[in-house]
Formats: structure tokens, C-alpha cells, sequence
């Protein structure tokens, strides 16, 4: 048996594009949520809230916890470039399509095992 620690995905929303993403393993399970477990509950704590203020950091850290699911799950993309460059996961983050971005997320937390309430935050 091969296992391939990678999988590949051709994008729905971007055709030409074909991203390669990190397959769950018990280190980067572990290693994953090390770096989310404190931003995830300060999202949930937040958006219990009424304030509004509280809803809006909420969703700004919401979007630090996505930065971190595609800086962290995304291994390569091909068929596109930012700049003239072909991007690394961080490059795409800050200058790529968002459209993208937001289906190669979709794409690394369905590999996570993650379900649809735990996939929006």
C-alpha cells in the first residue's frame, strides 16, 4: 500500500487551477490545533455575545482562523500566479483571489474531518 499524504484538488470555482493539499495525520492534527485552539474559543466567546463590536472581532478572527487553515493545509497550487510569481500558501493569502482562498480552505477543513457548524468558524 501507498499511502499519499497529500490529495490533489482541480478547483470548481477557478478553472485551470489544481491545488494540493496536506492530508490529516495525528502530528498535523495535533500540530493544527495547537495553533488554533485559543482563537477558536475567544471566536465562540465572542460571537455569544450582543455587542457588536464583540461580533466584529469575532469575524476578524474568524478570518485569521481560515489565514491559518490554508497557510497550514496548502501545499502547492498550479495554474495560477500573483504578481507574475507563482504563490506560496501565505503570498496567496494576502494578494490572491478570494474566491480561491476560500475553496482551498472549504477544501483543507473537509480534509480535517471537520463538520459544516465547526467548517464556518
Amino acid at each position: 500500500m501507498n499511502y499519499e499524504s497529500y490529495t490533489r484538488v482541480v478547483s470548481a470555482s477557478r478553472p485551470g487551477i489544481v491545488f494540493t493539499i496536506r492530508r490529516m495525520s495525528v502530528d498535523r492534527r495535533a500540530d493544527l490545533t495547537r495553533r488554533l485552539l485559543g482563537q477558536i474559543q475567544k471566536i465562540e466567546f465572542l460571537e455569544a455575545g450582543n455587542d457588536p463590536r464583540e461580533k466584529l472581532e469575532a469575524a476578524l478572527l474568524a478570518a485569521g482562523v481560515d489565514r491559518e487553515y490554508l497557510v497550514w493545509g496548502l501545499a502547492e497550487v498550479s495554474g495560477v500566479e500573483v504578481d507574475g510569481q507563482s504563490p506560496t500558501p501565505e503570498a496567496l493569502a494576502a494578494a490572491g483571489p478570494e474566491d480561491l482562498c476560500q475553496e482551498i480552505v472549504a477544501a483543507i477543513k473537509a480534509e480535517c474531518g471537520l463538520t459544516e457548524a465547526e467548517r464556518k468558524n
